[in-house]
């Protein structure tokens, strides 16, 4: 009894499976073959339909051979068409055996060559790795399906290394992002333990100073919460999905921030419509909130900041714009991405670069758009644009003009 060991009857299994090469020689080979088969069956039955007629011969009819014979021409002309008829068909299966195999032959080898480039696929796919993403197919044959497969796993390779190089800037930056704040953190606590005449003052000023740094963490490690959950839910089904109106979330997020507003004396001018949309509210307030304390933290003392919600053409709209810094146009697409605050001074904010990221994966994950444009003498207005809600639109609350220390509210022109 033979015993075959695990590769040798893996090795076994995959000679024997039937291949996609295997099962287009078995396909030609057996419509060449039918074919030919079909082609001599004619053959044969024209042979022996021609010669068998016998009409217009008399009876007694006799016919003199070369070597001088005398036979009767009915028996003689049975006799020929019996030979020519095996004759025929003996040929003709010769030559269809021949034909069948240089045809299976020929199949085999044709399947292979333009099988090629699967192979091809096949051996980067086993070579892939994080490491290797930078390999393709490259195929350089004739522009048939063939060449779209490979093209289209080549398009999705790019995808592949443009999210792995992205993932990994983005752990870069997250994990630069916390470890300033604990970094911060423990140069305080171990400055202050190693002095020894530090008083209760000094141990106050340790404890202000660590719980700032905390609060920073805490706040980038509630942001990449978000951000992860917004982008789980892009291109998919949202977990939750209820009646909303953006113009509710402005008008919440606004008051959250209305202070630092105040602080800054910024004259704020909103003109809030119903804007019904269907989605997670949590994540629509987070939206809005983001977009107004960007406008309102890299804004300037007696600047102006503009609210806008309405619907247009089946489309919620949420228009935030602001004055402030300058943001160069070429600058302002990679303010949506991660850790990105675009120029010199956003560096240097307080912020972690990860607001304009979560409004994208928000609306993303709601089916909308966001977009933005540099404003000339500095500042940026966001344009978010969502899918409305079928039911009723809920009645919004619309902005009343006032003024209160300093805070300049009044309805745009």
């Amino acid at each position: 009894m033979t015993v075959y060991s695990g590769s040798a009857h893996r090795s076994l299994r995959l000679s024997l499976r039937p291949t996609l090469r295997l099962r287009l020689t078995l396909l030609n080979g057996i419509l060449l073959v039918g074919a030919g088969a079909i082609l001599v069956l004619l053959a044969w039955l024209l042979v022996s339909d021609v010669m068998s007629s016998g009409e217009g011969l008399r009876p007694g009819t006799t016919v003199v051979l070369e070597n001088g014979e005398t036979r009767d021409a009915v028996e003689w002309q049975s006799t020929l068409v019996s030979q020519a008829s095996q004759e025929v068909l003996v040929k003709g299966l010769v030559a269809l055996l021949a034909i069948g195999i240089i045809g299976t032959a020929g199949a085999y080898a044709v399947a292979g060559r333009a099988l090629r480039p699967l192979h091809a696929v096949t051996q980067t796919a086993r070579r892939l790795g994080e490491e290797t993403l930078d390999q393709r197919i490259r195929y350089s044959g004739a522009d048939d399906e063939v060449a779209e497969l490979a093209r289209t796993f080549d398009a999705m390779l790019d995808r592949l290394a443009g999210a792995f190089e992205s993932q990994k800037r983005f752990v870069a930056n997250a994990s630069h992002e916390l470890r300033t704040p604990l970094a911060v953190m423990r140069t305080e606590i171990d400055v202050t333990l190693s002095d020894d005449e530090a008083d209760v003052a000094e141990y106050r000023r340790m404890a202000k100073v660590v719980r700032n740094a905390s609060e920073r963490a805490n706040g980038l490690v509630d942001a990449l919460l978000v951000l992860a959950r917004s982008e789980a839910q892009s291109g998919r089904r949202l977990v939750r999905k209820v009646p909303a109106d953006l113009s509710m979330s402005v008008t919440n997020a606004l008051s959250a921030v209305r202070a630092e507003a105040e602080r800054l004396k910024l004259q704020v001018t909103t003109d809030l419509q119903p804007a019904s949309v269907v989605g997670d509210p949590s994540l629509l307030d987070r939206l809005a909130g983001n977009l107004i304390e960007n406008a309102i933290r890299y804004n300037h003392l007696l600047g102006s900041l503009w609210l806008r919600t309405s619907t247009v053409d089946g489309q919620a709209v949420l228009v935030v714009g602001n004055t402030g810094y300058e943001v160069e146009p070429a600058d302002v697409p990679g303010l949506f991405e991660p850790f990105r605050r675009g120029g010199w001074e956003r560096t240097g904010s307080r912020g972690s670069g990860l607001g304009l990221s979560i409004v994208r994966a928000v609306c993303d994950a709601h089916g909308g758009t966001v977009s933005a444009v540099a404003q000339d003498g500095g500042g940026l207005e966001v344009t978010v644009k969502l899918p409305t809600a079928d039911a009723t639109p809920v009645v919004a609350a619309t902005a009343t003009v006032k003024r209160a220390k300093g805070l300049g509210v009044a309805p745009s022109q």
